[in-house]
């Protein structure tokens, strides 16, 4: 019998103030009003839409992501989440995340974004220097940063992320480190910590700026993951470093193959069928006036594509997500999540723990530490099996 995974809901806000040079998401700088009304109503049009995909299943997560969504006012976030409470249900530990900049615009409302039922911030601070925000076109400063937790402490949030990047515009290794041990002073349950990339479709892949090199990055990434680890915090997934139990659990849903909904512009969506077991991805119409239109002309219908993932495309699509967790995951969710026998990729599987590369395979899989420092490597051994099975 199918076991059905479990669901959650991501909500796509796509104005931002202004469009980061390095971004690549669906983001479009705010011009004039946000027509926050009939985006919230749209948004409650689209998951009305969705619901046969629930399949009797309460959400264990929500996220907020962006674009900038504190920019919309706690009365819309409020709405939103009352809206999806009505018609899905919650979990009773449901982890509700917003992503919040931290001008003092945002900090002012999140009192009212932990009333309205968010009970976990994940602040956009990326550094602690005027001149790499500035580089990096940021529209808050370090003062502003530097005040973001207390003020999520002060409005009731005993669980937040912060968002920092490293390998900045021309950032030594000590000036990485510093943003690093500044953000630990804040006292935050979870880090996103990652390294800067450049995107195309970016302002950044256009005029690339002067990065650190080689060596540098390797000494900002091994230095300072001594300092989250000998701060208690346990890096857990790819770029993110948390307290014990404190991980994203939105984050985790994804990395274990879950199902979620998504809705707003451009929003994507995984979804497991329990009559057939095929698995769907659903995205959304991408540009914002397309979307709101969308609302108003044709009675909800807001999927731009579905398709779904042939059966032999699951096992890497699995394994995907699955190795970007430390600790990996249950051997049985291969399976339950797939459709598919494990004995698909048992070869290849091997000739990677042979190397010091991946765990034998028998109550978790997960890479070894070499693996996981090394796992686009693995990854691309394990896709040779989905090649050549098509």
């Amino acid at each position: 019998m199918l076991v059905l995974p479990p669901l959650s809901l991501y909500v796509h806000i796509p104005w931002c103030v202004r469009k980061c040079p390095y971004c690549d998401f669906n983001s479009h700088e705010a011009k004039g009003d946000i027509p926050e009304a009939d985006y919230v109503a749209a948004l409650i049009a689209d998951l009305q839409a969705d619901l046969p995909q629930v399949q009797g299943r309460k959400l264990i997560s929500i996220f907020f992501g962006g674009g900038t969504p504190s920019l919309f006012s706690p009365a819309a976030i409020g709405e939103i989440l009352n809206a999806a409470e009505q018609r899905i249900g919650f979990a009773a530990d449901i982890e509700i995340t917003l992503e919040a900049n931290p001008g003092t615009f945002e900090q002012a409302r999140f009192r009212g974004y932990r009333s309205a039922g968010v009970n976990r911030l994940s602040i956009g601070i990326q550094s602690f220097n005027n001149q790499q925000l500035s580089a990096l076109g940021r529209i808050h400063d370090r003062a502003s940063a530097i005040t973001a937790a207390s003020s999520a402490r002060n409005a009731g949030f005993d669980n937040f992320n912060l968002d920092l990047m490293h390998g900045l515009p021309d950032q030594s290794v000590n000036a990485a480190l510093a943003d690093l041990k500044l953000a630990l002073d804040m006292n935050p349950t979870h880090l996103s910590w990652y390294q800067l990339t450049i995107e195309a479709n970016t302002a950044f892949y256009k005029q690339p700026p002067s990065l650190p090199d080689e060596d540098i990055l390797g000494d900002i990434q091994e230095q300072g993951h001594q300092l989250l680890t000998a701060a208690g915090f346990n890096h857990y997934e790819v770029s993110a470093y948390a307290q014990p139990e404190r991980q994203s659990r939105h984050n985790l849903n994804y990395w274990q193959f879950g199902d979620y909904l998504g809705i707003g512009a451009g929003a994507h969506g995984k979804i497991t069928q329990a009559d057939s077991g095929h698995i769907l991805r659903h995205s959304k119409t991408r540009a914002p006036a397309n979307y709101l239109a969308r609302s108003r002309e044709t009675a909800g219908n807001f999927i731009a594509s579905s398709t779904q993932i042939a059966p032999q495309e699951l096992p890497l699509e699995f394994l995907m997500n699955a190795l970007r967790l430390m600790d990996g995951v249950p051997f049985e969710l291969f399976q339950q999540r797939t459709g598919v026998d494990f004995a698909v990729v048992a070869p290849q599987w091997q000739t990677l723990v042979t190397k010091g590369l991946l765990q034998p395979a028998d109550k978790y899989l997960a890479t070894t530490p070499l693996g996981f420092r090394f796992l686009n490597t693995v990854l691309g051994a394990l896709a040779e099996v989905d090649s050549q099975s098509k």
